[in-house]
């Protein structure tokens, strides 16, 4: 795999410095049932980093220390840890908001049969991936079967309350693009999935987020294999919009890695561009114990144009409206099933 980081490290990104912290977002490990050309985790079932249960129960300390309102579980797969089910229980009891960030298929998977119930019954907000409403564009992203499989996952989270009029149980759709283009404006696409998800397989869902691929592990190095790097970094520049820069979601978040060691966002954790915290040269959770993150530089590189080209771009969805600079990119029109 081509390493994109020397890319990206020449930037005149403009600086940005952190606010209160409200979400922290834990990546739980590499491990998951797909491989995704996407993936910018590089994540796959052939992966064996995971969080333990003494970092697990770190998350915990920290969430309650720190009064987080948010805690945002990703992976891989992030039901396919040990200590998923343990860390939502403590954070749901803390009254914090939790988030599953699924890929839908995990649901069907030998040992998870349970898996959407006990989400239902924690009251978890699900954010699940779903690349396109048509089955091609999703199996060529993601594998043979996947849309099929995905499909019957959003049907078993509707069927528990998922997504549905007056519900509390929230269900968010996330897009990719299949190319090195800009999402399409999230307003009308998310329109486009409410149509065609009901109307072909009755699936209902409260919101899609269109989140723009970022330049980094596997989807960062295809574009180096097909000389295409460059052209996208020159897209994402050219759609930057300075109003973003107010809402990008690493002013107010922190990842964490596998080993509990902290990020300025999934990214930069896969860049290994370690968060700044006073004097700590590479701060890990238990450093929020003793340190406040509020007020620290954001370690930026190239790569966070793709935060604020556009409407913008973060884990939930666009940041701004759609603006006329941003591209389109081929993605089944309504209709096209």
């Amino acid at each position: 795999m081509h390493a994109t980081l020397p890319l990206l490290t020449a930037t005149d990104f403009p600086p940005i410095r952190r606010r209160v912290l409200e979400t922290l977002q834990v990546n739980l490990g590499y491990k998951c049932n797909q491989s995704c050309l996407h993936c910018h985790v590089a994540a796959s079932p052939q992966r064996t980093e995971m969080m333990d249960a003494e970092h697990a129960a770190l998350v915990q300390e920290v969430l309650r220390s720190r009064g987080i309102s948010t805690l945002d579980l990703t992976g891989g797969a992030p039901e396919l840890s040990p200590h998923f089910r343990d860390l939502v229980r403590g954070a749901r009891a803390l009254g914090v908001r939790v988030i599953d960030r699924c890929n839908l298929t995990i649901l069907s998977e030998p040992g998870q049969e349970d898996t959407a119930a006990f989400l239902a019954a924690q009251g978890v907000e699900v954010t699940a991936s779903l690349p396109c409403y048509s089955p091609a564009n999703v199996d060529r992203q993601r594998g043979d079967g996947v849309f099929e499989r995905s499909i019957a996952g959003l049907r078993q989270l509707n069927a528990l309350g998922y997504g549905q009029d007056g519900s509390s149980l929230v269900l968010n759709l996330v897009y990719n693009p299949q190319g090195a283009s800009l999402p399409p404006p999230q307003g009308p696409l998310e329109a486009d999935y409410k149509r065609e998800l009901l109307q072909h397989f009755g699936i209902r869902f409260n919101h899609l987020f269109a989140i723009t691929n970022m330049p980094v592990q596997r989807f960062g190095s295809t574009l180096v294999s097909k000389g295409t790097f460059a052209s996208y970094m020159q897209l994402l520049r050219g759609a930057y919009q300075a109003e973003n820069l107010d809402t990008v979601m690493c002013r107010n978040m922190l990842s964490v890695d596998w080993q509990g060691d902290l990020y300025d966002c999934d990214f930069n954790q896969m860049l290994g561009l370690h968060a700044r915290l006073g004097a700590v040269a590479r701060p890990h959770l238990r450093d929020l114990l003793a340190h406040d993150p509020e007020g620290e530089d954001i370690r930026i590189a190239d790569h966070c144009y793709g935060c604020t080209a556009g409407q913008g771009s973060s884990c939930g969805g666009a940041l701004e409206p759609a603006t006329p600079q941003e591209a389109v990119l081929e993605f089944a029109p309504a209709g096209v099933l």
